[in-house]
């Protein structure tokens, strides 16, 4: 068995893929905002997103403690000040995703398990690739990651929606930092997206507040038809295996019916 035993995942999509990979046994502590796997959320919790329990995951006796993204850097930075061994992952796409679950399989001595799962996830995205293709066109689409301000979708969510058939009405996916993916109301309104997807990661999606934007219920096509729709953010603001199975699957249905109505 790998030396790898006992892990604290900070985020969801680490905890994940090793529950896929055969290993959440040696998950001992996870975010509190974990849902998939459910079992997960039996584990002790022992952070947010941009803080932790430090002492709470020492208790835990990790040796290995994994992060994610420029966010966490200051968790990380205090965990190895205390004398953990840290990896930060910062997956931005869907190939970096599949990198990550190829590395993480490697880690915890379980690379052959990683490569199929990496293998059958892009599988997947293939055959959802494919069926977009029989789409008699593709709809223009703003994917919301945020309200206020109002943020366009990182990179991986951007190339799901192209895989699911969809045309972003933005094109701001290199843009690693947030705070570089902000856009206008003024400009999504003159983008006229046919179809609003919204995730705001920590709170629901209230379609009536985003119909409610001057202007954009008599400009906005995917206001005026009703086309306004919440993606949860566990299935696709998580940088790992539910973005691309079940958060790029709802993507393709909606886009789908979208195209039937």
């Amino acid at each position: 068995m790998s030396a790898v035993s006992r892990i604290v995942c900070l985020t969801e999509e680490t905890t994940e893929t090793l529950y896929l990979l055969g290993a959440g046994d040696r998950v001992v502590g996870v975010s509190g905002y974990t849902a998939r796997p459910p079992e997960a959320r039996q584990k002790p919790k022992v952070s947010a997103f941009i803080n932790a329990r430090f002492d709470k995951i020492a208790a835990l006796e990790p040796d290995l403690v994994i992060g994610f993204s420029d966010l966490q850097a200051d968790i990380a930075a205090e965990l190895v000040r205390r004398g953990f061994t840290v990896l930060v992952c910062n997956q931005r796409s869907v190939a970096e995703i599949l990198r990550m679950i190829r590395m993480i399989g490697g880690l915890v001595g379980l690379a052959d398990r990683a490569e199929a799962l990496a293998a059958d996830l892009a599988r997947g995205l293939d055959d959802i690739r494919a069926s977009a293709r029989r789409f008699p066109r593709r709809p223009r689409v703003f994917f919301e990651e945020w309200d206020d301000p109002l943020i366009s979708g990182i990179r991986w969510v951007d190339e799901l929606v192209e895989i699911a058939g969809g045309d972003p009405v933005f094109q701001l996916r290199h843009a690693a930092l947030a705070k570089d993916r902000i856009v206008s109301a003024d400009a999504v309104r003159e983008a006229r997206p046919e179809v609003i997807f919204a995730s705001w990661c920590g709170k629901k999606v209230r379609p009536e507040r985003i119909a409610a934007r001057p202007g954009w219920r008599e400009a906005v096509p995917a206001v005026r038809d009703g086309h306004v729709y919440e993606i949860k953010s566990t299935y696709i603001l998580q940088p790992g295996p539910a973005s691309l199975t079940e958060g790029v699957r709802q993507i393709h249905a909606r886009l789908a019916d979208v195209l039937r109505a």
